[in-house]
């Protein structure tokens, strides 16, 4: 008969276990309702073992929450190819699969959580918003962008985040619309501009140019059109 020898992690590996862990139970509730002892427990060690790989709660909290950073990051990654409208609602679904997995901890990342106000913290989220940023500008060919272009971009990220925040209360309104409202969203913020400002003119058109008529953009101005005829 044998025994099973339970192999000993190395440092870094049961650090990462341990955000692992931590971050699963933040997805699951609001982290200040988690404590160093289920945390512990769900890892399989002892509380003072947590305690010598991170110095308290609010590390590992903050160390969970570069790892879910990172993650949300990604969901802005997308090839550039085909319409942009398409390529947007990929994003909105890949961004709303993250805030339907890890709902509490969304919500931790993006109002700071138990570590509120701490810098940690603030550059975490400052970089989400900024990779998200920097990913629209790629997918609309711009390298300089001018001001009001800014404006939008960044409008419409603090829009997808309070939306995805209002939608985990109640989710009242279906996943699938919001994500192709955004889009919407998105198409209108510009086109507003447009009106005051002949590049960004320029911009919408380049962007309708090569729209599908079964796209999302399309499928705006075919809505919208109800409302004019």
């Amino acid at each position: 008969m044998t025994t099973g020898v339970r192999r000993r992690m190395g440092v870094e590996e049961r650090r990462q276990q341990l955000i692992g862990v931590a971050l699963e139970l933040f997805s699951q509730r609001s982290p200040d309702e988690v404590s160093i002892d289920e945390i512990a427990s769900a890892a399989g060690i002892s509380r003072p073992l947590v305690y010598h790989y991170f110095p308290g709660k609010l590390s590992l909290y903050e160390a969970a929450l570069k790892r879910a950073s990172e993650d949300l990051a990604s969901r802005f990654v997308e090839p550039r190819r085909g319409p942009l409208g398409a390529r947007l609602l990929r994003v909105m679904r890949r961004f709303f699969d993250f805030v339907d997995e890890h709902g509490p901890g969304f919500s931790a990342l993006m109002r700071g959580g138990p570590a509120v106000g701490s810098t940690t913290t603030n550059a975490l989220i400052d970089a989400v918003r900024q990779a998200a940023y920097d990913q629209i500008l790629a997918h609309l060919e711009v390298e300089h962008p001018p001001a009001r272009l800014e404006l939008v971009v960044r409008s419409w990220i603090s829009l997808v985040e309070s939306t995805a925040l209002i939608w985990l209360d109640g989710r009242r309104i279906p996943r699938a619309e919001l994500e192709v409202q955004l889009v919407h969203d998105f198409a209108v913020l510009t086109a507003v501009s447009a009106a005051y400002d002949e590049e960004m003119g320029v911009l919408l058109r380049r962007m309708l140019k090569d729209e599908p008529p079964d796209g999302p953009f399309a499928d705006l101005v075919a809505r919208l059109a109800d409302f004019t005829s």
